[in-house]
């Protein structure tokens, strides 16, 4: 039952985070059609992220505490309703009212789900990595499935994106009585976890590196297809296929980096994965032409994404009573200031050009390295419920 119920909750990921990874990719269809500025896109990426992690710690606390199975089914309809009304939007605000209406489907989606897959992955840092890895699958098809359909029909044609999320709503309705149940594991986490304090120094620690992790991956996300064409002259399918490449990769660091967790512990991902993500931003910053820029990109996704599973689990046990929490401000309210800082190098972009912003966004990015390699490890007593990760993704 808990490898039946992983399964399902991967494959609600890969729908919900399908909507996160459309709003990079909707971005040169809105500069193009409505002539959008940088800093106005960057504005748009704040909604998505911005608002969308500031607001999931409350979902966090609020599945800490209580039963809310319907907010992972919920989330992602909400999702899909915000970004196919963006389409239809007449004004700059409306549009950004909508896609930050998308990002808070996104943000309540997360913490009953990562929750539960936490619950049925136990120790294994692979199970955490397929659900994750269904996350970084549903941003990498969103590029695609956009150009496809905006490409086809303009912005106009945002309410078929709406379909995958209709399609799933109703595989969970017809499978409410058979498929696994996403109940509320805060509080079993709290009853098995009591007389274990919360270590909140490390968790601090773990939310710096979020945050210096987050700049560089929401700037990056942003801004790779808009550098494709701008800076290097690729067409809008070419660009689309590099911004592919790169989460692609990620998924592949995501799964590389669980595998990697379960046999030479959490740490050793993380810290590859932070020091690999210097010379493959770097890359992409000096890219003289697409090769490169393809090769950095794939290279910089692989990077960022190998930590991605572990941090995850150590961050819920770096604060063992408050699952829901720890993935909250670790996913969200850390994500958030790569979705704040937006419009920032937004406006740089437009003063001093795409590659002057990505080679500052490498700068930042050496907080995360410094943060992210003096993380320790924290294991908590083995429970009767875990099981082994042979068991679960075998």
């Amino acid at each position: 039952m808990r490898k039946a119920q992983l399964g399902f909750l991967t494959g609600t990921h890969v729908v919900n985070d399908l909507y996160q990874g459309a709003v990079p990719a909707l971005l040169p269809f809105m500069m193009s059609e409505r002539h959008y500025s940088y800093a106005a896109v960057s504005g748009i990426a704040l909604a998505a992220t911005g608002l969308s992690s500031v607001v999931q710690p409350v979902f966090g606390m609020i599945v800490d505490r209580s039963h809310r199975n319907w907010l992972a089914p919920m989330g992602f309809l909400v999702a899909a309703a915000g970004l196919a009304a963006a389409g239809f939007a007449d004004s700059y605000l409306l549009t950004w009212i909508c896609v930050a209406v998308a990002g808070i489907g996104v943000a309540a989606y997360h913490p009953p789900a990562t929750n539960q897959a936490r619950a049925a992955g136990g120790r294994s840092q692979q199970a955490m990595s397929l659900f994750s890895v269904g996350g970084t699958l549903g941003s990498s098809l969103a590029p695609a499935l956009v150009t496809a359909v905006v490409g086809s029909l303009g912005l106009s044609g945002t309410y078929l994106l709406a379909v995958p999320a209709l399609v799933m709503a109703l595989l969970w309705l017809l499978n409410r009585r058979n498929a696994p149940v996403l109940v509320s594991s805060g509080s079993a986490a709290t009853e098995h976890t009591a007389d274990v304090p919360d270590d909140w120094r490390a968790f601090g620690r773990l939310v710096a590196a979020t945050v210096g992790w987050s700049i560089p991956y929401v700037t990056v996300s942003s801004m790779l297809s808009l550098y494709a064409i701008r800076e290097l002259h690729a067409s809008t399918a070419a660009a689309a296929v590099t911004l592919t490449s790169f989460t692609l990769a990620g998924a592949a660091g995501t799964l590389l980096g669980g595998w990697l967790g379960d046999r030479m512990g959490r740490l050793m991902p993380i810290r590859t994965g932070y020091l690999l993500g210097i010379p493959a931003l770097a890359g992409i910053v000096l890219s003289p032409g697409r090769l490169v820029l393809e090769l950095s990109a794939v290279l910089f996704g692989l990077a960022m994404f190998l930590p991605f599973a572990n941090q995850v689990t150590l961050a819920q046990d770096y604060l063992p009573t408050r699952p829901g929490t720890a993935s909250g401000l670790t996913l969200g309210l850390a994500m958030s200031v790569g979705g704040l800082s937006s419009p920032l190098f937004g406006w740089l972009a437009d003063a001093e050009g795409l590659r002057f912003t990505l080679g500052a966004v490498l700068v930042v990015y050496g907080v995360a390295v410094l943060f992210g390699t003096r993380l320790r490890d924290r294991v908590l007593p083995v429970q009767p419920c875990e099981k082994s990760s042979e068991e679960l993704v075998t």
